[in-house]
């Protein structure tokens, strides 16, 4: 099963034909498109997983200091 949604998967293989036809005057096809985005998915999907984690755990690391300074504010001052 692809991992993309068939819309999202056509506008990216329409995107690569138009970047081969710009940038190296080549016409390619549904076909020729669509092995090139498999052939990325491949090689980079899991690193970009991978990445996405890892930013995702930073970013709640950082809430979750916030989130403890915050906490700390809240406490009134009982001289």
């Amino acid at each position: 099963m692809d991992a993309l949604q068939e819309k999202d998967r056509a506008q990216m293989c329409d995107e690569i034909a138009a970047f081969f036809k710009e940038e190296h005057d080549l016409e390619l096809g549904v076909i020729g498109t669509g092995r090139i985005l498999d052939f990325f998915q491949e090689m980079l999907g899991k690193h970009i997983y991978n990445k996405a984690l890892d930013d995702a755990k930073q970013f709640y690391a950082r809430y979750a200091d916030n989130m403890e300074t915050d906490y700390y504010a809240l406490y009134k001052d009982v001289r």
